[in-house]
C-alpha cells in the first residue's frame, strides 16, 4: 500500500471507557480501520481533557481518573476515510469525530521495523 501526498485524517475522541459490543470502543475503532483496509490506526491516550460535559477527565499524583481521554486517528486516502468515518459514527456514542486535510511525506514499513 503506498500513501503519499494529499489524504485525510480521522479521529475520534472519547473517553478509555466506552465500549462497543463489550469491548473497548478504542479497540473496537482499530479493528473497524484495519477491516476497511485502511493502512494503519493510532490510539493516543491523554493526560487530561475535557468535552460537551464539561467534566474534567485528568490523571493526577495522589488517583488516576477511571475515564481518561482516547483519541483514535486514521490517516488514509480520501474514499477510504471518508467510508470509515460513517462507520466510526455509528460506533461513537459520547464523542467528537473529525476529519482533517493532511499531506503525507512519507509512508513505509518494513518487515524488521525499519532500517538499523
Amino acid at each position: 500500500m503506498s500513501i503519499e501526498g494529499s489524504a485525510k485524517k480521522l479521529s475520534a475522541y472519547i473517553g478509555e471507557n466506552d465500549e462497543y459490543n463489550g469491548k473497548p470502543l478504542y479497540t473496537a475503532l482499530v479493528e473497524a480501520a484495519r477491516t476497511a483496509g485502511c493502512g494503519g490506526a493510532t490510539v493516543l491516550r491523554g493526560v487530561s481533557g475535557f468535552g460537551a460535559t464539561s467534566r474534567i477527565h485528568a490523571r493526577h499524583n495522589l488517583r488516576m481518573s477511571s475515564d481518561l481521554p482516547v483519541v483514535v486517528q486514521v490517516i488514509d486516502v480520501e474514499h477510504k476515510i471518508i467510508a470509515l468515518g460513517e462507520v466510526f459514527r455509528a460506533m461513537v456514542g459520547d464523542g467528537l469525530i473529525t476529519i482533517e486535510d493532511v499531506q503525507v511525506i512519507q509512508y513505509r514499513g518494513g518487515v524488521t521495523g525499519g532500517p538499523s
